[in-house]
């Protein structure tokens, strides 16, 4: 990844059109990554109710309120991200209308333990609907400074995504036994906004600057998945004292992080983001990526809550919190990105052997965590091993 662009004074107000495709050096900005980590409050709240729902028993429950969220802050964060990198023009209005953006994602984050507890959307909603109208200004001052099927394009997302948070108001209005059904619509409406906008012509995102985004909030989630997963390290220390039971845990945990890292930065991947139909479907693909960088905190979570004997589950579940979502982060990177550099099918089957591997660490059981670290860290020798074989 590029270096950050260093903080300016901001101008008044710029023209807000399309930036260059094919401009050298371009690099993330420091409002960018507070974004991120403004975000990263949201996740981790998100992480924390699932862990809690998961060492309870509640699978259903925890699954489909964090798939849930998740979408809403990862969809929010996306369209943010492809926007700036078409049309960041830093000026004073685009750096309010962000921190206005920064301001839904946080109301957002304090609805989300309602969200699980009590299926209470109302604060989750708000916050989302503030984030999307934000970027809708975004959109409508492009459409002003753009012209031909370039404004058509703005004005396109500007109604699409009106027209969705209209329906998530409406949303609130539906009975609570309905919405399982009425949910999954709106996320589909959501979906569909960027491909009905951009179905004549193209948003001129930049390659290495949306590789570097996404690079950038992979690596801030991952960094929130290993404070999870300390701080129920610490609690459960201080708690409990049980040193001996929490110090595979530990290095399982670790090892496990340290691989994700390690895979999905071991080459660039700028270049496959060759056109618009293979970088939307790298772009939504990291909606598993991301999500399952998250849950392997929160699994992280119950497996030191079972160690304790806090969980209300059986050890294989307590492992299967662990090595579900990190079988899913190795198989989705691997889907995305990682086998496009691959060479021989030692490289490319290796990432999906190791990803069944890890699930089948599942039935170690109270060793499932140690055995899923220790597994990953082969995998990442043996793809360095196979690539210096093959340079």
């Amino acid at each position: 990844m590029s270096s950050i662009e260093p903080p300016s004074e901001p101008a008044p107000f710029r023209r807000m059109t399309s930036r260059d495709r094919t401009e050298a050096h371009r690099a993330a900005t420091p409002l960018e990554l507070f974004f991120d980590l403004c975000f990263v409050v949201a996740v981790a709240q998100a992480g924390g109710q699932l862990a809690h729902d998961l060492a309870a028993g509640h699978l259903g429950h925890g699954l489909y309120s964090y798939a849930f969220a998740f979408f809403a802050i990862w969809w929010a964060w996306m369209n943010f991200s492809w926007f700036a990198s078409a049309y960041d023009v830093d000026d004073v209005p685009y750096r309010v209308t962000t921190l206005v953006q920064i301001t839904g994602v946080l109301i957002l984050a304090a609805g989300v333990p309602r969200l699980f507890t009590e299926q209470d959307l109302t604060l989750s909603v708000i916050g989302y609907v503030v984030m999307r109208l934000a970027l809708v200004t975004q959109w409508l001052r492009a459409a002003a400074s753009e012209s031909g099927g370039a404004r058509t394009m703005a004005l396109r997302y500007a109604a699409g995504i009106t027209a969705c948070q209209v329906g998530w108001g409406l949303v609130l209005l539906v009975p609570e036994s309905a919405r399982v059904w009425v949910l999954p619509l709106g996320i589909v409406a959501e979906l569909s906004v960027p491909a009905l906008a951009e179905l004549h012509t193209q948003s001129h995102w930049h390659p290495h600057h949306i590789a570097e985004r996404y690079g950038l909030f992979t690596l801030i989630v991952l960094g929130e998945t290993v404070s999870a997963a300390t701080l129920a390290m610490q609690a459960a220390l201080d708690e409990h004292e049980a040193l001996g039971d929490l110090i595979p845990l530990a290095a399982g945990g670790i090892l496990t992080c340290f691989a994700a890292w390690w895979i999905y930065f071991a080459r660039p991947v700028h270049h496959i983001l060759t056109s618009n139909r293979r970088s939307f479907l790298w772009g939504y693909g990291h909606y598993l990526v991301l999500g399952s960088a998250a849950a392997i905190g929160a699994g992280m979570e119950v497996a030191i809550e079972y160690a304790v004997g806090k969980a209300h589950i059986g050890a294989v579940a307590a492992a299967a919190a662990v090595t579900v979502p990190t079988a899913l982060y190795l198989f989705t990177v691997w889907l995305l990105h990682a086998r496009h550099s691959k060479r021989g099918p030692a490289q490319v089957l290796l990432l999906p052997v190791t990803a069944v591997a890890v699930l089948a660490c599942t039935l170690f059981g109270e060793s499932g965590v140690l055995a899923t670290g220790l597994v990953c860290a082969l995998a990442v020798a043996a793809g360095v091993t196979l690539h210096a074989r093959q340079s």
